[in-house]
């Protein structure tokens, strides 16, 4: 599997993911900067988390009209997976790629720690190595990650299938108990209408190896090694 990473002002994790590919697939990726105007053949691009342009305006929006983003929207329409972790499903919905936005979190406060996933659905590259309905646990940190959209498209998204995880609670409940930001219908992570573009809060890249305390988040990425080589 061949990968690329981008790279945004203000971009934190982009190594994280980088590792991730790099040691799930056994190939470095391709490190892409917010200016450059070209982008590897490759099989996932990896959007990171962070703060990119320091969020200001809306956090995602800034970089959504950066160089690489037109190229980004060329191959995700040709097939390309794209995956964007925090700040990455940010500008995925600031980019057009994916719809809604990302607001404020409920508490208006930063939230850093793991929390419960329910995996919807496995017939994406994203979500093979992965039980339909297994709750899984991710590091989440972000201010705002309270997932929203009109009721016409949350209805489009449960009706498509188009939700990949929802927050849940201690016994997999899908109610405020374990909805940490107040995402509408406790959506954590979607996908675009084809499910080859992924956009999700949670940072499967933190619970990756054992160091991390959780390798709940690396079946997402052998699931792209064994879907994409």
């Amino acid at each position: 599997m061949k990968s690329a990473v981008i790279v945004f002002p203000g971009s934190n994790c982009d190594r994280d993911i980088a590792v991730a590919f790099e040691k799930a697939s056994g190939r470095k990726p391709h490190i892409v900067f917010h200016k450059d105007t070209e982008l590897p053949e490759v099989d996932v691009i990896g959007i990171p988390g962070g703060f990119s342009y320091g969020d200001y305006l809306r956090c995602g929006a800034m970089a959504a009209h950066s160089p690489i983003m037109r190229v980004v929207r060329e191959r995700a329409a040709k097939g390309v997976r794209v995956i964007g972790v925090c700040n990455g499903f940010q500008i995925l919905t600031e980019a057009g790629l994916l719809p809604g936005a990302l607001i404020r979190n409920r508490t208006l406060k930063y939230l850093c720690k793991t929390v419960a996933l329910r995996v919807e659905r496995t017939d994406s590259a994203f979500t093979t190595r992965y039980a339909e309905g297994q709750t899984i646990r991710i590091p989440i940190g972000h201010g705002e990650g309270n997932y929203v959209a009109d009721a016409s498209t949350l209805d489009r998204l449960e009706g498509e299938g188009l939700v990949a995880f929802r927050y849940v609670g201690v016994a997999g409940s899908t109610d405020a108990e374990g909805n940490p930001n107040g995402a509408a219908r406790n959506i954590a992570g979607i996908y675009n209408e084809t499910r080859t573009v992924l956009g999700m809060m949670p940072h499967p890249e933190r619970a990756f190896e054992p160091l991390h305390g959780n390798t709940d988040g690396r079946a997402l990425f052998d699931s792209l090694v064994e879907s994409l080589s």
